[in-house]
């Protein structure tokens, strides 16, 4: 009898998981407003709201399918690379406002998210460090039942 496998998803992954799929929606619903209406005003700054909605995709994706060793290499990549946009955009948004007159998903370091995308890697790749696929998922202890002679 083969036993069952349990979910490396779990608690503080799942709701890691769930704010990577609503930034994802956010972002790409965002950025495809930007660029169908008011492209022309901010093609910099719209385009990498689009690549960002893209990774946040991509990073849940990753991050739902982590247990195999090649999606949990594409999740780190795709963090990384987050945490390298979020901070790149965020520095370049605060000294070239011209090219970023309207907020997109990393310009100010996610400030119209709340922070959200300036704290979410640093928590994302700590939940990969600690998660490494091949390491049992922690099982719960069982449970001892007292027998009775009866």
């Amino acid at each position: 009898m083969a036993t069952p496998t349990r979910s490396r998803i779990t608690g503080l992954g799942r709701v890691l998981v769930a704010v990577y799929g609503v930034l994802a929606l956010a972002a790409t619903g965002r950025s495809l407003v930007q660029i169908v209406e008011r492209f022309d005003s901010a093609p910099l700054a719209f385009v990498l709201s689009g690549v960002s909605a893209l990774v946040y995709i991509l990073a849940t994706l990753a991050l739902i399918f982590s247990a195999s060793r090649v999606w949990y290499v594409v999740a780190w990549a795709a963090i990384v690379f987050e945490l390298a946009g979020v901070l790149i955009v965020g520095s370049y948004s605060l000294f070239r406002h011209d090219l970023f007159p309207e907020e997109t998903v990393w310009s100010w370091f996610g400030s119209g998210y709340v922070f959200v995308p300036l704290f979410l890697p640093f928590v994302g790749l700590w939940w990969l460090a600690t998660h490494r696929p091949g390491r049992p998922a922690p099982v719960p202890a069982a449970v001892a039942v007292e027998r009775s002679v009866w």
